[in-house]
């Protein structure tokens, strides 16, 4: 499993863009996890899914009310991962209205989710491999703070506790 001092595993996630530019086309666009996290801070949160009450109510609404406070204290993006495809990211990612704050990044095939070590397995529920709910401040590609949830709770891999690590 990953841990703080860890470099993230060299992976693709999949990002789901509305709008042409910046060398994205319209659908999705692959994210090389080494070249977009080089030289710089992110608050990256992993949850098991899209849609799902606690990801959706409070996981990702947090991170959004808390951008401007995670900018002041240095972080350059915030990253959500999930185990979903880009479309459903980006159909979320609407619904969350997370654009220019939370980019919602797809971890599709749990590739991301498995190099970690960090996988939820949801099998008996339906859901299949997921991530497991976390959160972590990596710098440069390096792992600086990781907060990993028990299982069924909600109490360290949120906005306001990343937050505070950013701060130091």
């Amino acid at each position: 499993m990953i841990k703080v001092g860890d470099s993230l595993p060299g992976a693709t996630l999949m990002e789901f863009s509305e709008v042409e530019g910046n060398g994205c086309s319209l659908g999705p666009n692959a994210v090389d996890v080494t070249q977009a996290t080089a030289g710089k801070t992110i608050a990256l949160f992993g949850l098991p899914g899209a849609y799902t009450p606690t990801c959706s109510a409070k996981h990702v609404p947090g991170y959004v009310d808390h951008f401007d406070a995670f900018v002041q204290a240095g972080v350059d993006e915030i990253w959500c991962v999930s185990v979903n495809d880009a479309f459903v990211m980006g159909a979320w990612a609407r619904d969350q209205k997370t654009a220019g704050k939370v980019r919602m990044l797809a971890d599709g095939s749990a590739a991301f989710a498995q190099a970690t070590g960090l996988t939820l397995d949801l099998t008996s529920r339906g859901m299949g491999l997921r991530s497991n709910r976390y959160s972590m401040l990596v710098k440069d590609g390096k792992v600086v703070s990781l907060n990993i949830e028990g299982p069924g709770k909600f109490e360290v891999s949120d906005a306001d506790t990343l937050l505070a690590q950013a701060k130091v």
